[in-house]
Formats: structure tokens, C-alpha cells, sequence
């Protein structure tokens, strides 16, 4: 199996603590996995390293087979690479609901008209082309979360990394989220409390701990 991403004896510090040692995965391409454990063990600075937001204190990642030394060699590849926050709020960069999905695809160069035209296509597909002239800001925590996701997957990444997507969302939201989630048909890391919601997601789980990653 092709791996989209390969993490090789990753470590990872927060002062003098280890929060992790010797983590080792490889992602295959278009699998779908989750990570797990216990409260203030590292898993969202992972995750943020896998997204090339946070360093490592030793080993290796690899994105496409290629090493990745530093965020000037991870730079060619971060439009490949889709992130979503846990905090939905730190995600959105423009005002209306449509200017925000619209706007990375304006970053890498697509006419406005274009942009618009793919932006309006994704709320479409999420169900919330309804809120394309809401404020970003006044929308609902799910409404947000739905508006985040659109932003991510307008862009077209093959690798998708998700900060506790369910977390303070009601029900049906989470139903919501699930259903498009299930569809996607990308390479996505997953952190999560959320046991219920990853089992229907995706193909493996994997546990967090400070001598590293393994299946649950």
C-alpha cells in the first residue's frame, strides 16, 4: 500500500516532559485511522506535526515518500494537506460564510468567479449552502464546525487531519459529520474521545502513550 504520510521514531517534548517517544506509522493511501489516550499526552501536537504547525524533537516524517526537514520542505506540499481545529473559531480567516471557503482556493490562485463556483459546490454537498452570506462568527458551534470542514475540503487535500471534530456538538451535527466523513475518499487522521464516532469512520485505531503508537 502506498503511504500518503510515514512517521518514523517521533518524539516530541512540552518543556522538560516527554510527552511521547518512538512513535512510528505509516498512513496508506485513502486509509482512514484514529488516534486515542489519555488527557495531555501530545495527541493534538502530533497531529499539529503531521501538519507541519509544530516540530519534532527527534525522528523523521515523510509526506509522499519524500523527507521533510524542515517548514520550508514541507511548504510544496501543505495545499495537499487539509486541517481542521478543534476550535472551529481559529480556523476562519474572512467574514461570510462563502468569502472564507472561497478564500484558499484564491491563495492558490483561482479566479474569484472560480472560487466562488467551487466554494457555493461544497456548502452544497455539506448541506449548508444556506449560510453562504452568514458572519462566520454569529453561525452556531455546529454550523461553524460544517463552514471549517467546507474550508478544508474546497481545497481538495489527499491527507485530512481532524482535532477532535465532534467535540460540543449536539447530535445531530455529529450524525451530520459522521455521514460526510464516512464519504470522503482521502487519507484522514482522526484525534478523538470520541469512541462512537470513530469506530463508524475509520479502518484502524490507534493508542497514544509516552513510549508510543499502537493498535487498539
Amino acid at each position: 500500500m502506498s503511504c500518503s504520510l510515514t512517521l518514523k521514531s517521533l518524539s516530541a517534548k512540552k518543556g522538560d516532559r516527554v510527552l511521547f517517544q518512538n512513535v512510528n506509522l505509516s498512513l496508506g493511501h485513502k486509509e482512514k485511522i484514529a488516534i486515542i489516550g489519555s488527557n495531555g499526552r501530545g495527541k493534538t501536537t502530533l497531529l499539529e506535526i503531521m501538519a507541519g504547525l509544530s516540530t519534532q524533537s527527534s525522528g523523521e516524517i515523510e509526506l509522499f515518500h519524500e523527507k521533510i526537514s524542515s517548514p520550508k520542505e514541507y511548504q510544496k506540499y501543505r495545499h495537499l494537506v487539509g486541517y481542521l481545529f478543534q476550535n472551529s473559531d481559529e480556523q476562519f480567516i474572512m467574514p461570510t460564510v462563502l468569502e472564507d471557503v472561497s478564500f484558499s482556493l484564491l491563495a492558490h490562485g483561482f479566479s474569484s468567479d472560480e472560487a466562488k463556483k467551487r466554494a457555493l459546490f461544497m456548502l452544497g454537498e455539506l448541506g449548508i449552502a444556506h449560510l453562504e452570506k452568514r458572519i462566520v462568527f454569529h453561525l452556531s458551534g455546529g454550523e461553524k464546525k460544517l463552514v471549517a470542514l467546507a474550508g478544508v475540503l474546497v481545497s481538495q487535500p489527499q491527507i485530512m487531519l481532524l482535532d477532535e471534530p465532534t467535540a460540543g456538538l449536539d447530535l445531530d451535527v455529529q450524525l451530520q459529520l459522521t455521514s460526510i466523513l464516512e464519504r470522503v475518499d482521502k487519507s484522514v487522521v482522526i484525534v478523538s474521545h470520541d469512541k462512537t464516532f470513530i469506530e463508524k469512520v475509520v479502518d484502524k485505531i490507534y493508542y497514544l502513550d509516552e513510549n508510543g503508537l499502537n493498535l487498539a
